[in-house]
């Protein structure tokens, strides 16, 4: 091994040296102070996890029947169409979450279903002219898969509309989602806006009175508008919708011709075709604008509307208005989402844990930092200075990354510093032997740093095969502990095998001692 370091060598450790110092500051300044450095230096921030800097954690169940009954409803509308289009003459055709039953009137167009649907994922059961369709296993558990999926995909946009930084949004099982929100106070709010399944449908109202016997007659739905106060007032609409959610291309909270709170729509080019048409044609006629189940507004056509754009109003707060356009913007769920498990973590509690993090890995630095001096002496004060700035490049590393600190992170970095610690340990043991074999100052350190790099190496390597291991099966928690480790295994190898050895050879070359103080 080389006596000495090139120029190139000490200048990159030097840069190092600066950029970390530079890009690990603004973790030790507030939001005031960091908007007040020069322009030219780093201004991020590490942020803080939900553990401690507080938020919601949530547990969403995926609603497998509503999964089911949506499928056989595409069915059951499947089903409708071919009545049209191929003129299949049936009766009683009806969905619900056991499968599609319906009643042929010529047993002889069951051969018309049966190559119109796929047999691979339904199955047809003929009792003479009485039919269901039931979906196969396969099919179902395909569903299942691709509505989780989804849903991961729609919850992680309504989040990004929301501005939370840094969630947490991942799959549990076959049916759940971990939700985590750092920093998120107004949970119920947010339990609201991410839960809502959003389906956003226009239903045409119907001109019949059917209420008064509390029978629905086929083909129609009975809803609840809100009459204001709390109050709500029953409205018959078609079954069927006539324009879906999924054709618009934007939402936006503003305020009707009231002044009130409402949410402003717009259609894409398919959406606006159809919107102009539907108006078109039933001049004079309500419609409900129906969200997930609710009426909110069932507003008149006075004339044809050209432009694709519409307007959600009812009974709206500011705060409710900028919800739903964000959670319209973001796209419906595929199913409805239940809240099975809740946690929320407040501030004080996240603070507490910040606290105790730092106590905990101070009180174990100030021990690291003693014990070396002590048992080392001055190449123990040099482990130290490797050791400081192995935390302060550790922090920048993670920093520029955009890592969320989570209190396993921070247990990930007190392990850290303890294995850049056992680095040096090697190197100075070896050391001692090489002395005690009688070896010459200089020589017994160089013999050190090569005798003790093959261990140090495997050592580290073991490790990240380790952290790679957790990182990759692990969860949220575990994976911050992973990374943290590993990026710290690399930084302690790169200072205790170039900063360590140019402070001790640049302390040889300039002192020239007989003995070492080790």
């Amino acid at each position: 091994m080389n006596a000495h370091l090139s120029i190139w060598a000490k200048l990159a450790v030097v840069a190092m040296l600066v950029w970390s110092a530079a890009a690990s500051l603004p973790n030790i300044l507030t939001p005031a102070q960091r908007a007040a450095l020069p322009t030219f230096m780093p201004q991020q921030a590490m942020t803080l996890g939900l553990d401690l800097q507080g938020g919601a954690h949530l547990v969403l169940q995926v609603n497998q029947p509503d999964i089911l009954i949506r499928a056989y409803e595409n069915l059951e509308d499947q089903v409708r169409e071919l009545g049209r289009t191929q003129n299949l003459g049936y009766t009683g055709l009806a969905a619900d979450l056991n499968g599609v039953v319906l009643t042929l009137r010529d047993t002889a167009q069951l051969s018309l279903l049966q190559a119109a649907l796929t047999p691979a994922d339904i199955e047809i059961i003929s009792t003479g002219n009485a039919v269901k369709l039931v979906m196969r296993d396969v099919a179902i558990a395909v569903l299942q898969k691709r509505a989780l999926a989804q849903t991961v995909q729609v919850l992680r946009s309504r989040v990004d509309q929301f501005g939370v930084a840094e969630p947490v949004i991942q799959q549990q099982g076959t049916a759940r989602v971990i939700v985590e929100l750092p920093g998120v106070r107004d949970v119920a709010r947010a339990k609201a806006a991410i839960g809502k399944t959003a389906q956003l449908n226009f239903h045409l109202v119907s001109q019949q009175a059917a209420t008064a016997t509390g029978i629905v007659p086929p083909g129609m739905l009975l809803l609840q508008e809100d009459a204001g106060n709390g109050a709500t007032r029953p409205l018959l609409v078609q079954r069927r919708a006539s324009l879906t959610g999924q054709m618009l291309t934007s939402a936006a909270a503003a305020y009707d011709e009231f002044g009130n709170p409402s949410v402003d729509i717009a259609f894409d080019s398919r959406g606006t075709q159809l919107f102009a048409k539907l108006s078109a044609e039933n001049v004079g006629k309500q419609f409900a604008i129906v969200l997930d189940g609710k009426v909110y507004s069932a507003p008149v056509f006075r004339e044809a509307i050209l432009g694709g754009r519409a307007q959600i109003s009812g009974a709206f707060s500011n705060a409710e208005a900028q919800d739903l356009a964000a959670i319209l913007n973001a796209g419906a769920l595929p199913a409805k989402v239940d809240v099975v498990e809740e946690r929320t973590i407040g501030p004080s509690l996240g603070a507490d844990s910040i606290k105790a993090g730092l106590l905990a890995m101070a009180a174990g630095l100030a021990a690291v930092l003693i014990f070396m001096g002590l048992f080392y002496g001055l190449f123990g004060m040099v482990a130290n200075i490797a050791m400081v700035f192995n935390l302060t490049l550790l922090v920048a590393v993670m920093t520029a990354m955009g890592f969320t600190l989570t209190l396993p992170g921070m247990a990930g970095i007190i392990l850290t510093l303890g294995m850049s610690i056992d680095s040096n340990v090697l190197i100075f043991e070896r050391m001692r032997e090489e002395v005690a074999a009688g070896k010459k100052p200089l020589a017994a350190i160089l013999a050190g740093f090569e005798g003790a790099f093959r261990t140090i190496l495997d050592s580290n390597v073991t490790a990240l095969v380790a952290a790679l291991v957790m990182f990759t099966f692990g969860s949220g928690p575990i994976k911050g502990f992973a990374v943290a480790l590993s990026i710290g295994l690399v930084i302690s190898m790169f200072t205790s095998v170039t900063l360590t050895r140019w402070l001790i050879l640049s302390w040889y070359k300039h002192y020239r001692p007989t003995t070492l103080p080790i």
